[in-house]
């Protein structure tokens, strides 16, 4: 399979930063699918010290050519300077469940 499949990753420090994210992507086809995990505890340096927060992770299913505008999105809507914005390829899976992503993302 030609790895053109990608989750894309975001965390925030409350649901309702986590709702707006997804829903904007979804809303603009961008991804096909987003979920909402947490609340999850984040360990992590920031301005030279160790620090631990309370977040919300955003998981995105869209398509690798579609990461570049996700990530604008997220970069223009979310409160952190620094957000976290990765991809994970998705190199196998349920071919009707790909075969859906494929027909609900990249329509507008």
């Amino acid at each position: 399979m030609i790895l053109k499949y990608i989750q894309i990753i975001t965390t925030t420090p409350t649901k309702k930063d986590a709702e707006k994210i997804t829903n904007i992507i979804v809303e603009k086809r961008l991804g096909a699918c987003a979920q909402i995990v947490g609340p999850i505890i984040s360990t992590y340096w920031w301005k030279g010290k160790i620090e631990k927060s309370e977040e919300w992770q955003c998981i995105i299913k869209s398509k690798k050519k579609l990461y570049n505008k996700v990530e604008k999105i997220i970069k223009k809507v979310h409160t952190y300077d620094v957000p976290e914005i990765i991809s994970i390829p998705i190199i196998n899976g349920n071919k009707e469940y790909l075969k859906w992503l494929d027909g609900e993302v990249g329509l507008s």
